[in-house]
This record gives structure tokens, sequence and C-alpha cells, in this order.
């Protein structure tokens, strides 16, 4: 059973549910009302008939693609014949993988700073490396006070 139609106009809200960006019908009306989804850079109608050729913007929690769409359905098929219905552009994939590395370094503590730390920062770091040393970040125990070994 083939689920594309060709020479044909589809609803948005039923387009997307088709390629399986929602899981309801409802959720992508959702999404269209609240202005997550923009056709061809102009936000659409629930009922704004779609055809091969137009670029979609969609936003669904932190992901975001640029896709083109290529075929038509109105049925929910499997999720290999839902990709066959789209094209996401390369620049849409790379931000994607990039805002998922990043999310990725995140949960594990890793924070890529805004700027270069500053000479406290720096410091800090250094220590940390290190291991806990003493304040002046020597851990052998040696001073730099000439008079206290002069004393001794």
């Amino acid at each position: 059973m083939s689920t594309a139609t060709t020479g044909q106009r589809v609803r948005l809200d039923r387009w997307l549910w088709a390629a399986r960006f929602f899981k309801t019908r409802a959720q992508a009306k959702a999404a269209i009302e609240g202005g997550k989804v923009e056709v061809n850079n102009a936000k659409p109608k629930v009922s704004k008939e779609i055809e091969p050729g137009m670029q979609l913007n969609i936003r669904k929690g932190t992901e975001e693609w640029q896709v083109i769409v290529t075929a038509l359905s109105q049925v929910r098929g499997g999720a290999p014949e839902a990709a066959l219905l789209y094209e996401e552009t390369a620049a849409s994939i790379e931000a994607r993988e990039t805002s998922r590395a990043m999310r990725r370094m995140e949960r594990a503590g890793l924070r890529i700073p805004a700027r270069r730390p500053n000479k406290q920062q720096r410091r800090a770091l250094d220590t940390l490396k290190r291991g806990r040393g003493h304040e002046d970040g020597r851990q052998d125990g040696s001073s730099n006070d000439v008079e206290s070994d002069a004393n001794t």
C-alpha cells in the first residue's frame, strides 16, 4: 500500500502527523497554532494545504528541523515511509547534531565558558589540576621565604 499521493494537496497538520513529527494531529495542530511551524518562512494556519517543494521549519522542544517536502501523504505509515516524505537540509542536520553534542556535554557537567578564564579562575584551575596542594600551589612544602631557610 503506497501512502504517497501525487498531484494533490494535503493539510499541514495531517502531513506533519503522517511524516511522524508529531504523535497526534492534535499535537501538530497545537504546534502550528503556537508558532512552532513555519511554511516558507511564514506562519501558516492549520488548514494550510502544502505541496512538494515547500520548505518547513519545525521546532519541537530543543530540536529544530528545516525540511523540504518531497511527497505527500494523508495516512501515517512506518518510519521508513515517513522519511521519504521530506528531505532535511544539510544546515539543519549539522545544527541539530551540534545542539545534541552541547546538551550531552552539559549533562556530563562540561560547560563551555563564554570567554577565557581570568587570572583568579586560571589559578583555581591550576590548583585543581595539580591536586590539593598549598595555597601558593606548591605541593612539596617548600617556601620562598629566604629568612626561614637561613634561620634553620
